[in-house]
């Protein structure tokens, strides 16, 4: 089985992926780890959209079972539609903020301004890349289960969800 968790930055992805991963015993692979090349300081780099989709397909076709955190949508439709459930977090803003300015100040000592300036405007979706309209025009042309999580629920509660909808994914309902 494999599950994508997805949303904007600072929804939780990661976090619920791990929960997911740990529950299931499955493998957890991180988007981020395949977008950008390893540098100091991190994320300078992207790894090009080939390198980046052939590798993360090996991977899960290396593991019968993995969860997947992060984005990714344009990297390519057999990566896309490699999932049996893609997991779709939603969070207000104010809270994905008050995350991503912790999170980068326990990582890095501060919050990058540009980085979040980027992830505020998620849903009007005003600058490149991930928006909330993006990612709903994204998760209506997949083919598998998605399962929309909105609101700022405990991961736990989150992570039940998710195992409650994993006996029905071979209906392909959403």
């Amino acid at each position: 089985m494999h599950i994508l968790i997805t949303g904007a930055a600072g929804s939780g992805t990661s976090t619920l992926a791990a929960a997911v991963a740990g529950a299931t015993h499955a493998r957890l692979l991180e988007t981020d780890d395949y977008f950008w090349r390893p540098t100091d300081p991190p994320y300078q780099q992207r790894f090009e959209k080939e390198e980046r989709l052939a590798a993360l397909l090996s991977d899960l076709r290396a593991s019968s079972d993995a969860v997947v955190a992060g984005a990714l949508m344009g990297w390519g439709e057999a990566l896309e539609d490699a999932f049996d459930l893609v997991v779709f977090l939603y969070v207000p803003t104010a809270t994905r903020l008050a995350r991503l300015q912790l999170r980068e100040e326990r990582r890095f000592g501060k919050a990058d301004p540009e980085f979040l300036a980027w992830a505020a405007q998620y849903d009007e979706g005003t600058a490149e890349g991930r928006s909330l309209a993006r990612h709903r025009q994204w998760l209506a042309a997949r083919t598998c289960k998605v399962l929309y999580l909105e609101g700022d629920d405990a991961v736990e509660v989150r992570l039940q969800a998710v195992l409650a909808a994993r006996p029905s994914l071979l209906s392909k309902s959403t």
